[in-house]
């Protein structure tokens, strides 16, 4: 069942990805770019990586901040007169369709609480569990596992995260540096 949501959530992508390519209005496509990153998240959460989709979903919201901030900045579009009714009706039956598929979703996860070594019994914690002191030598398995087996992948979240906000804080700051010659 996961296979067919996340074939579903695949194919939303390549759509959203197709809208944010051939739309006119930037702020469509900067949401339709920051939808194919959300679903991307929700597709790391259903295959049972959470690091990455929460390092993801950081990522998507400070860029779609900038981006959005760019685009209001540049491309100023004001709405007059009453929304389209095939509009309200469509976008009405996508939230529902969203809605049943994340209660789906939530139906197919395991009961909070619930430890994943105990319903896989593959899942890397198992390994970590029975070989971490006699292959790292740390008495601590998380110290372990943070250091040892996922040192790499430890590094590299942090350092995207970093430069995200970083590069957030450069183009939002309130004050930007005085140019020569202003005093």
């Amino acid at each position: 069942m996961i296979e067919i949501i996340v074939g579903v959530l695949i194919a939303f992508m390549i759509i959203c990805a197709l809208i944010a390519l051939e739309t006119k209005d930037l702020l469509s496509s900067v949401i339709s770019v920051g939808s194919v990153g959300y679903f991307a998240c929700i597709i790391f959460l259903l295959i049972g990586a959470p690091d990455i989709a929460i390092t993801l979903m950081v990522v998507e919201v400070l860029s779609l901040v900038l981006l959005i901030r760019a685009v209001i900045r540049w491309d100023l579009v004001t709405i007059k007169g009453d929304r389209e009714f095939f509009g309200l009706i469509s976008t009405l039956a996508l939230l529902f369709f969203f809605f049943i598929l994340g209660t789906e979703a939530l139906r197919l996860l395991p009961e909070f609480g619930t430890p994943s070594f105990t319903i896989n019994s593959l899942a890397p914690s198992n390994a970590y569990l029975a070989n971490g002191l006699a292959e790292t030598g740390a008495a601590n398995i998380v110290t372990s596992v943070i250091l040892d087996y996922r040192a790499y992948d430890t590094l590299g979240e942090t350092t995207v995260l970093f430069t995200a906000i970083l590069g957030a804080l450069a183009i939002l700051r309130v004050h930007s540096r005085k140019r020569r010659g202003d005093e």
